[in-house]
């Protein structure tokens, strides 16, 4: 089921549909940065899928007033509540994300050989930020009639 949200733009009628590949792509995009960092802020709990205290910088261990590893889990945290901005708040959340990589990506580039890693969050920063522009189009309150249509 494709659903066709008609709104009005300078007067004239515009059809969204679910068919369109740029709304297809804000889906993609609106899911995956919704549950992707709550999955990696929950883990900075569990270290199952990393030991995601490697992953911070020794300079910015020694500027911190805690622990390394409890660092991490308040990052977990951050993360988790990015992911549910996100899920809920796209046209805001995508942005947070993209600057939240910002600073995982400075964070990367003072770890030598992590600069593969840093490389592939500026990707995934781009994305965030393509989501925020597709939000911009798609995350909108309906302001006409919703129908439902086959693809």
């Amino acid at each position: 089921m494709a659903h066709a949200i008609n709104t009005r733009v300078a007067g004239e009628p515009v059809v969204r549909t679910a068919a369109q590949p740029a709304y297809q792509a804000y889906v993609v995009l609106h899911a995956g940065f919704a549950a992707l960092p709550v999955l990696a802020g929950v883990d900075k709990f569990f270290d199952k899928l990393a030991n995601w205290d490697m992953f911070l910088a020794p300079a910015v261990t020694r500027l911190l007033p805690i622990d390394g590893h409890l660092f991490m889990q308040i990052v977990g945290g951050i993360e988790i509540v990015a992911g549910l901005l996100v899920a809920f708040r796209p046209r805001i959340g995508a942005y947070v994300v993209m600057l939240w990589l910002w600073g995982i990506i400075a964070n990367l580039l003072m770890i030598p050989g992590f600069y593969d890693i840093a490389l592939r969050d500026f990707g995934l920063s781009l994305g965030a930020f393509a989501l925020a522009r597709l939000a911009a189009e798609f995350d909108q309150p309906m302001t006409g009639e919703v129908a439902t249509n086959r693809i």
